[in-house]
């Protein structure tokens, strides 16, 4: 039992540290958002929820100049100011908005934020034992390399979920009418107006690559067509 201890501590830490976290960015969110009133994504995104059989489907502008979509640990999906003053400028479309909320409707649909959870609990745990385990042999660096393995499995959970979200925002979109073109072009646009990945290491990227992400997406598209 007590050559567990260090296991079980790094578990409960990782819990609270997640808790803790998503009740602080619910407050904010409560704080600094209101509903979604633009009536061109609104009609889009009552296409969705008719095509989901939802009785309704709420998204919410969250006040932040950062150019992003989230999906709230408790379900909420919100589309960033500045993803909304793009749109108000005529850089981004309204087709375009709507596939990042069928994207975020993806995250909540597939129960990412759950997983995230579990996910973040035992990257967390992996860290803290990893760190002693290593810590014998090489101090300080032993440390450091533990920090890099939790980030690289991070990261890689973290795309697998955004090729998932993708999936379904592409399923969503073709459903009501609007195809994948869209989605596209709306990854092409935020390497620009969002700016790109730049030289980070791919394997410590949250994200795939843009292009990854639309082959993937081409990929589902030409897979339906050749079903039909």
């Amino acid at each position: 039992m007590i050559k567990l201890l260090p296991l079980l501590l790094a578990l409960g830490a990782g819990l609270v540290m997640w808790w803790t976290s998503s009740r602080r960015l619910s407050r904010e969110l409560d704080h600094k958002s209101t509903e979604m009133t633009d009536p061109v994504i609104r009609s889009h995104v009552r296409s969705m929820a008719d095509a989901l059989g939802l009785p309704d489907l709420r998204v919410f502008v969250y006040e932040t100049p950062a150019i992003n979509g989230l999906a709230a640990p408790d379900g909420r999906i919100f589309i960033t100011r500045g993803f909304m003053d793009k749109y108000r400028l005529g850089e981004v479309r309204g087709e375009e908005i709507a596939s990042v909320i069928a994207h975020e409707l993806g995250h909540v649909a597939l129960g990412h934020s759950k997983r995230r959870m579990f996910d973040f609990t035992g990257q967390n745990a992996v860290r803290v034992v990893l760190g002693m385990v290593l810590g014998r042999y090489i101090p300080f660096v032993g440390v450091w390399i533990a920090n890099l393995v939790a980030g690289m499995i991070a990261a890689r959970l973290s795309r697998q979920d955004e090729y998932e979200a993708d999936a379904y925002a592409a399923a969503v979109m073709t459903k009501i009418g609007l195809g994948t073109g869209p989605q596209i072009t709306m990854f092409q646009k935020l390497d620009r107006i969002a700016g790109g990945q730049g030289g980070q290491l791919a394997w410590l990227m949250s994200h795939p690559k843009t292009e990854e992400r639309i082959a993937a997406i081409n990929a589902l598209s030409d897979g339906w067509r050749s079903a039909r």
